[in-house]
């Protein structure tokens, strides 16, 4: 059994059991996290399907903690003009241990 969710303006397709890594929430380490805009829900041949969402479905987890991904180096340069500007980035990350897809 699997779901697509949709978070942060991106989409994630999650089981149960597994761990995923998602914009920053705001909640503390340790407290459950409910996804409620879940666009399809497949379980062996049945296959539903939202427009755009399922509704009265929901994935629920459980918050491990905040991190930091890997870092993106922006690096600017213009031609014959010693023009360089280097800079770094590290987006903020949650990471969401998957329990349960009901409804």
């Amino acid at each position: 059994m699997y779901a697509i969710i949709e978070t942060g303006g991106k989409q994630y397709r999650v089981s149960p059991g597994d761990v995923v890594e998602v914009e920053k929430l705001p909640q503390e380490e340790g407290a459950p996290v409910t996804f409620d805009r879940v666009l399809l829900v497949a379980d062996g041949e049945k296959v539903q399907v939202g427009n755009p969402f399922l509704p009265g479905v929901t994935v629920k987890g459980t918050l491990l903690g905040q991190i930091k991904g890997k870092k993106i180096i922006v690096f600017k340069y213009r031609a014959k003009t010693n023009y360089r500007r280097k800079k770094g980035h590290r987006q903020r990350l949650s990471r969401v241990r998957i329990e349960s897809i009901e409804g």
